[in-house]
């Protein structure tokens, strides 16, 4: 895409911040702080390292280990490569992430390295302790996916929805949040509901600007003008109803979760003060005046932020050691729908004794450079790195004339000042390489330059469009035929990558139908001429049926193998194979439980809310549930009801679990996958992990509207924070069963679909959705702030 357009489209990803901050603070006494001295280092990229078929519209990012200053972040300090040609791009900041944005679409098949410099420093000023390297490479094609609703709150036919209610959707990837604005609408009939949207992360929000009228059917739509970042459309309009109640959220916000914690002690002095609280908070109310911080009478200087649940203090200066400090939360604070705190929240916090020094130093000084030293709290970890100048290279670390490591990079744990000396000495002798292209425009080197006697060397030839590598030559004599070629250097060399002119190629590119049916192998570009083998392996519960080009059929064969005289578009189709999974299970009476446990139910949070009826027998305890809680009946004693819907409970259990019939090995990590109809086993536990794609697990019915899933599992099921549960092709979550041999837990804010059978207990963590049934035989039903449908 052109290089304007490609910057506009995503330069709402991460704004630019900029924060200066004095080195050390001076208390009233003249003692001087240092600040924290902890290299920033990088924790995670995306791609990652050797990433292949990376999209061709891909924006490179990487998370560091804390907040970067973003002045020190440009494309002289993150650099993006293919071969010795640096990308164009810009590059943005905020926090702990960057981000580049290449100024167009990378070259398709090829090869990228991108480096993080030591120029990148953190808001303290340390900077990295070493260039951060790594490289991946690209596909055929750039990524052209829509964008999917998983999730909308209120749900489909909600009712008795609040009236102060603000309606939020979560879509499948990251959106491009300038066109939420038109594409999310709320109606009351042909009526447009005035309001304001906001976007974060995958969710965006509708806030009315006024309370919705009460006992009234709303209609939320999400049109195709919503895009990802990428500019890829919604396939198809979101559409879907709820209907409000007669009340409004008239529940104070309260805190949950201080850091540090009420009187903590030997708190570091570098902390940030946060709290967590019991809802979103309207971040106008989270200010310096509502969240503040003290030593006895004097109020502490600091900047306030606010994100998720949390609001975060960070003061200006280093905290005084051994002193009592008290923070303070003040009922100004409101929460999204004007509600303020009952009254204010007051916690305190002791911190740590005088931290211990680690003093640094080269010998000679010439010899090179050292980083990691200053001001550290008692046993923290610690990491030093001496970097050698030219001409010398890194020998050892001594202190008190004794050697402590060889390790450039050298860590410990601090309980007492240290005193440490990198030493180095004159390096061994050194050659060149240079290197140069035959014909000038065949092609690019990379890999030359000086390097000491022995190194090993490896240089490499990229050609450019319209030709191919040949060979390296050294005074008109071939040393390889390898673009990538090694050696150990003892001399300088003069180098010469030799390119020919190359035959016409033609790409293929592949495609399955329907998506979910199977994979295909083969694409990509070829010589004119060349004999090429491509092909579709179905995915379970499909079989191949044929290839086509157009409207006409290639080949039948899943291998398909033809001479390419030109380009060729090839679509694999798929059909869904055999019986849409096993039988059902019978739940009888247990069917009309959302809730149905053994020895109780437990509740934490006031916006629980239940669809269907609740109890448990023998042991009938329910604790934090109230009938506000509940559209159902709320068994709040041993009710014989209870006990044969136990019965029968225990009867679809046993079913479940004594399935054998046409079974399939069930993974132990669910997330990624998309899974056919059928038994799946596992003896021992599974679940859903990680994040983006890999934290979705897709169940497919093909188009068969009973379509039938078991899973069962020999111990648990756990599924972690943000992970969920996509139907496709008609799949019902009433035919969706988990066969559960000990306990089942449900992440944070997780989406879950189908009916749990477990024989132990079942958890659902903060904010944990699931549209079925939570059934467990003898332990409990644990609650907190949740969703549980099984209408």
């Amino acid at each position: 895409m052109h290089k304007k357009n490609k910057l506009f489209k995503n330069i709402w990803i991460i704004a630019f911040v900029i924060f200066t901050i004095t080195v050390g603070c001076e208390d009233r006494n003249g003692i001087t702080f240092p600040l924290e001295s902890t290299p920033p280092v990088v924790n995670s990229t995306d791609p990652t390292n050797f990433a292949t078929g990376v999209a061709i519209n891909k924006n490179i990012t990487v998370l560091f280990s804390e907040a970067i200053d973003a002045t020190t972040l440009s494309t002289a300090t993150f650099i993006l490569k293919q071969g010795s040609i640096t990308v164009p791009g810009v590059v943005l900041a905020s926090g702990t992430s960057a981000i580049f944005i290449p100024s167009d679409n990378l070259s398709p098949n090829t090869t990228f390295t991108a480096t993080i410099t030591t120029g990148i420093k953190d808001l303290a000023h340390n900077a990295m302790a070493a260039n951060y390297v790594w490289s991946f490479t690209t596909g055929a094609t750039a990524d052209i996916t829509s964008p999917l609703v998983n999730f909308t709150d209120p749900l489909n036919a909600a009712t008795n929805v609040i009236m102060n209610k603000i309606i939020t959707v979560t879509f499948s990837k990251a959106m491009d949040v300038s066109t939420m604005a038109t594409a999310f609408k709320l109606m009351q009939g042909t009526a447009t509901i005035p309001g304001t949207v906001t976007y974060s992360g995958t969710t965006a929000s509708f806030t009315p600007t006024s309370n919705l009228a009460p006992n009234t059917i709303y209609t939320g739509t999400v049109s195709t003008a919503a895009k990802d970042i990428a500019g890829n459309a919604l396939s198809s309009n979101y559409v879907w109803n709820f209907t409000t109640g007669t009340t409004q959220d008239i529940s104070a916000p309260t805190v949950i979760l201080t850091d540090p914690l009420n009187i903590a002690t030997g708190v570091v002095l570098t902390k940030k003060v946060s709290a967590t609280f019991s809802e979103a908070i309207d971040a106008s109310t989270i200010t310096t005046a509502t969240f503040t911080l003290m030593l006895s009478t004097t109020v502490i200087s600091g900047t306030v932020s606010y994100s998720g649940l949390t609001a975060v203090f960070t003061p200006l200066s280093n905290l005084l050691p051994n002193t009592l400090y008290t923070a303070t939360l003040t009922k100004s604070i409101k929460d999204l729908a004007g509600n303020a705190m009952a009254s204010n929240y007051v916690w305190t916090f002791t911190t740590s004794a005088m931290p211990y020094t680690v003093s640094l130093s080269s010998s000679p000084a010439v010899g090179g450079t050292t980083n990691g030293g200053g001001a550290f709290d008692s046993g923290s970890s610690v990491t030093v790195t001496a970097s050698p100048n030219t001409g010398y290279t890194f020998s050892n670390w001594t202190e008190n004339g004794i050697i402590v490591s060889t390790n450039s990079s050298y860590q410990f744990t601090i309980n007492g000042n240290r005193n440490l000396i990198a030493n180095f000495m004159v390096a061994s002798a050194q050659y060149s390489i240079t290197l140069s292209s035959n014909p000038l425009v065949g092609g690019t080197t990379s890999g030359g330059g000086a390097f000491n006697s022995g190194s090993s060397v490896t240089v490499t030839a990229a050609p450019n469009a319209g030709y191919t590598f040949s060979n390296w030559t050294e005074n008109g004599i071939i040393v390889s035929t390898n673009a990538n070629y090694q050696f150990t250097i003892v001399q300088d060399r003069t180098l010469i990558a030799n390119f020919i002119t190359a035959s016409a190629q033609y790409s293929i590119t592949l495609s399955s139908n329907p998506l979910v049916g199977g994979t295909t192998s083969g694409g990509g570009s070829f010589n004119s001429g060349t004999l090429v083998t491509v092909t579709a392996t179905p995915n379970a519960g499909y079989t191949f049926t044929s290839w086509t080009e157009g409207i006409t059929i290639a080949s039948s064969n899943a291998n398909y193998t033809f001479t390419i005289t030109g380009n060729k578009i090839l679509v694999a189709n798929f059909t869904a194979s055999g019986p849409s999974g096993p039988a059902s299970v019978n739940l009888g009476s247990a069917g009309n439980f959302a809730i149905l446990a053994g020895s109780g139910v437990s509740n934490t949070g006031v916006t629980t809310r239940i669809y269907g009826d609740v109890g448990a027998f023998p042991t009938a305890t329910i604790n934090g549930l109230l009938a506000g809680n509940v559209i159902g009946i709320l068994y709040t004693s041993a009710d014989p009801l209870v006990g044969a819907a136990k019965n029968a409970l225990t009867a679809a259990y046993n079913d479940a679990q004594a399935r054998s019939l046409n079974a399939i090995s069930l993974p132990g990590q669910l997330g990624g996958l998309t899974l056919a109809p059928g038994l799946y086993v596992n003896s021992t536990s599974t679940g859903i992990s990680g994040t983006g794609a890999n934290g979705i697990l897709t169940l497919d019915a093909g188009g068969n509207p009973n379509a039938v899933w078991i899973f069962k599992m020999g111990s648990t099921l756990i599924t972690s924070t943000g992970t969920s549960i996509v139907l496709a092709g008609g799949a019902k979550w009433s035919n969706i069963y988990w066969s559960v041999g000990t306990s089942a837990t449900l992440g944070t804010n997780s989406i879950f679909y189908g009916n749990i059978l477990a024989d132990q207990s079942i958890t659902l963590t903060t904010g944990a959705t699931l549209r079925g049934r939570a059934l467990t035989r003898i332990g409990t039903v644990t609650l907190d702030t949740n969703i549980v449908d099984k209408r």
